[in-house]
C-alpha cells in the first residue's frame, strides 16, 4: 500500500474549472477530476497554515484552544503513527513555517524529510543591501524576498520546481517498493505570486502598472487595475502549480501507481483577491472563498473516477482516511471520518462542519447555511490559550504572557495532562466589528446578502454549541461568544438582528480612493490632518474614533487610507468625510 498527499497552500476552489467558470488555465486539474473523485462540499477547519496542518496530523479541531503553534506532546500524529507501524513517511516541502518557532515539531514526525528554501521572504540568502536598515512590519520580509528571487532567475531553480523534482525523485526511487507515504507539499500559490514570463504571459492583466503580487492582509484600497493585476499574477502561479500537478500525475502513469496508491490533492485554505472588498485571510470573516476548498481523492479499492461527492467533509477527515488505507485505526481523539468508498457508497458525511481561527469568528455550516458567530462584546474577551508548547508563528510566548499562567484542568484530548492557561493577546483581529452573520448558500452562493432568520439562526447556533462541546471547547470560548455553557442556547442568545446595522456598514467594500473628492488628503498622516484647523472639525464630526490623541500617538504616520484598510473606517464614513471637506480652493488653512 502506498499513498501520495499533494498539498497546496492558498489554492482557490473558485478559480479552478473543476468548480467554476474561470479564466485560470489549469488543464491538469481538469485531468485530475477525470481520474479521481471531486469533493463538492469540503471545508477547512482550523486556520490558517499551521493550525490546518495540525488537523492534517491529528484529525481534530484545534483553533478553540490555541492559536498558531507546534504539535503538542499529547497530539496524535498520523505520519508518526504510520512511521511507528513500519510505513516509511516522507515529507518534501518548500513551506517555510515548518522551520519557525510555531512549526518546529511537525517535520520530525516523518521518517525522512526534505526542505527547499526561499518562499515568502524567508530568511535564506544572506545579502546585506546598501541603503540602510529596513523599517516597518513588512519591510524586512519584502527586502529578503527581493534577495531570494535573485537566486531563482529560471523556473528550474524556483522553490516549487525543486520541491516537485524531489517528490518525483522519491516516486521514481520507491515506485516498486511498498508501504510508504509521500507528502509532497507546495507553498504555492500562497503570496507573493512569484513566477515566470511563460505563465504571466497567459494573462494580459498581469503586466498592468507597477508590479503588485503581494497584497497585505487588509481591505482593498488599490485601483481596479491593480486588483486585476494581482488576480492575474495569482492565476499565473496557479498555472505553474497545475504544471507540477501534471508532473505527479505523469509519474503515477509511468510507474503504474494507480493500482495500489491512494492519491489525495488538497489545500489548507483559500485567498481573497478582492472578493468582498478584501485581500488575503485571517482578519476578516471566513467567507467561502477561504474555507470551501478543492479536494480530490483516488482510492484504488473502488477505482471510482470522474465522479463527484456532495457529502460534507473536512480537513479532519484526512488523517483517519490515510490511517485506514494502511490498515491502522484512528485514535479515539480523532474527530474525522474515513472518506474511503470501500463499499462503493460514501460514508455519511458530517451534519455540521466547524471552522475558524483562534480569537476570530467561530463558524459552522450544515452544507446549506453558514453561521458566523462573533464575539458578543467589542473587547472580544475572555480569550485564553491552552498549551504545553508556548511558541507562536515566529516567536516564543513573552515573559509577560507567561508571568501569570495557571495550570488548566485536563481536556478530554490531552491524555490526562494539564496545560498552561494564559490570556491570549488580542488586536490582530476582532470579529465583533463584523458582527454575527448568517448566509443561505442555496440562494446566495457568493455570500453577498446575509439573512435574518431567527429559526435558522437558533438551529445553527445549537449545532455550533454541540460541535464546540464535542471538541471540548473551554468555557471561556462560550462566554466570549455570548453562549451558555451548561444549557442549550435559546432565542435570547441570537445576535444576527442586533448586529445587523454594524455588520452592513463594515461589509460595504471601500470606494476606489482616487475617485473620492480631496483624495490627496486621505494619504496624509492623520496627525497632520488634525493639526490643520479647517480639517480637524470634519475629522471629529465624521471620524470621531480617529480623533483620539492616544490613537494618533500609537499609530504615528497612519493615514485615513490605512485606517480604512484596517477596518477602523467604513466606506460610508469615508465618503461622508470627503464630501464634507472644504474645497481645495479654500486653501490649506493655518495649523492649530
Amino acid at each position: 500500500m502506498k499513498a501520495i498527499i499533494l498539498m497546496f497552500d492558498s489554492l482557490n476552489r473558485h478559480m479552478l474549472s473543476n468548480y467554476a467558470d474561470t479564466f485560470v488555465k489549469a488543464p491538469n486539474f481538469a485531468r485530475l477530476a477525470r481520474l479521481a473523485v471531486t469533493f463538492d462540499n469540503f471545508y477547512a477547519g482550523s486556520m490558517p497554515c499551521m493550525p490546518a496542518r495540525r488537523e492534517l496530523h491529528t484529525g481534530r479541531y484545534n483553533f478553540l484552544h490555541r492559536a498558531w503553534g507546534p504539535l503538542e506532546p499529547f497530539d496524535d500524529s498520523m505520519p508518526q503513527m504510520l512511521r511507528d507501524a513500519g510505513i516509511h513517511t516522507h515529507l518534501v516541502t518548500d513551506h517555510p513555517h515548518y522551520w519557525e518557532d510555531g512549526g518546529a515539531t511537525y517535520h520530525t514526525r516523518y521518517s525522512t524529510w526534505e526542505f527547499f528554501r526561499g518562499q515568502e521572504g524567508e530568511p535564506w540568502k544572506g545579502v546585506v543591501e546598501p541603503g540602510g536598515r529596513a523599517v516597518g512590519k513588512h519591510a524586512n520580509s519584502h527586502k529578503q524576498d527581493r534577495v531570494n528571487r535573485s537566486y531563482m532567475p529560471t523556473e528550474d531553480l524556483h522553490m516549487q520546481t525543486r520541491t516537485t523534482d524531489a517528490g518525483i525523485e522519491f516516486i521514481d526511487t520507491n515506485a516498486h517498493a511498498d508501504d510508504w507515504l509521500l507528502q509532497l507539499e507546495l507553498f504555492d500559490p500562497h503570496e507573493p505570486f512569484f513566477t515566470y514570463a511563460s505563465y504571466t504571459e497567459l494573462y494580459p492583466d498581469a503586466a498592468n502598472g507597477p508590479e503588485f503580487d503581494w497584497p497585505q492582509y487588509r481591505r482593498v484600497v488599490e485601483s481596479t487595475e491593480t486588483v486585476a493585476q494581482a488576480r492575474a499574477r495569482y492565476a499565473a502561479l496557479v498555472s505553474m502549480c497545475d504544471r507540477s500537478l501534471g508532473r505527479v500525475l505523469d509519474a503515477m502513469d509511468a510507474h503504474g501507481l494507480w493500482d495500489d496508491t491512494m492519491l489525495i490533492v488538497n489545500t489548507d485554505h483559500g485567498f481573497l483577491l478582492g472578493e468582498h472588498g478584501w485581500w488575503a485571510k485571517s482578519v476578516q470573516p471566513w467567507f467561502n472563498e477561504l474555507v470551501h476548498l478543492p479536494m480530490f481523492l483516488w482510492d484504488p479499492r473502488n477505482a471510482t473516477r470522474d465522479a463527484r461527492r456532495g457529502d460534507l467533509a473536512q480537513t479532519i477527515d484526512i488523517a483517519p482516511t490515510v490511517l485506514r488505507w494502511f490498515g491502522l485505526e484512528p485514535t479515539s481523539d480523532m474527530q474525522g471520518n474515513d472518506l474511503a468508498l470501500t463499499s462503493g457508497e460514501p460514508v455519511a458525511g458530517h451534519d455540521g462542519a466547524l471552522f475558524g481561527i483562534h480569537g476570530g469568528h467561530v463558524n459552522v455550516t450544515d452544507g446549506r447555511y453558514v453561521y458566523m458567530r462573533s464575539s458578543a462584546q467589542q473587547a472580544n474577551l475572555p480569550l485564553e490559550e491552552f498549551t504545553l508548547m508556548p511558541t507562536r508563528m515566529r516567536a516564543r510566548f513573552s515573559v509577560e504572557e507567561l508571568a501569570n499562567w495557571e495550570p488548566a484542568q485536563p481536556f478530554g484530548f490531552t491524555k490526562g495532562l494539564r496545560t498552561l492557561r494564559t490570556t491570549a493577546p488580542t488586536g490582530f483581529m476582532n470579529p465583533w466589528q463584523y458582527g454575527t452573520l448568517l448566509y443561505d448558500l442555496e440562494t446566495d452562493p457568493g455570500q453577498d446578502n446575509p439573512i435574518d432568520d431567527p429559526d435558522v439562526e437558533l438551529r445553527l447556533l445549537r449545532l455550533l454549541a454541540q460541535r464546540m462541546h464535542e471538541t471540548d471547547a473551554p468555557r471561556s470560548q462560550f462566554e466570549r461568544l455570548g453562549m451558555p455553557f451548561d444549557s442549550a442556547p435559546t432565542t435570547e442568545h441570537l445576535l444576527v438582528r442586533a448586529d445587523a446595522d454594524r455588520a452592513a456598514a463594515v461589509a460595504e467594500p471601500l470606494p476606489e480612493i482616487d475617485s473620492l473628492p480631496r483624495h490627496d488628503l486621505l494619504r496624509l498622516p492623520l496627525a497632520e490632518l488634525l493639526q490643520r484647523i479647517e480639517l480637524r472639525p470634519v475629522v471629529e464630526a465624521h471620524l470621531p474614533q480617529l480623533a483620539a490623541t492616544e490613537l494618533v500617538a500609537a499609530a504615528y504616520g497612519m493615514t485615513l487610507v490605512d485606517a480604512a484598510a484596517w477596518g477602523a473606517v467604513t466606506a460610508g464614513q469615508l465618503r461622508a468625510f470627503t464630501e464634507a471637506l472644504p474645497s481645495a480652493d479654500d486653501g490649506p488653512g493655518p495649523s492649530t
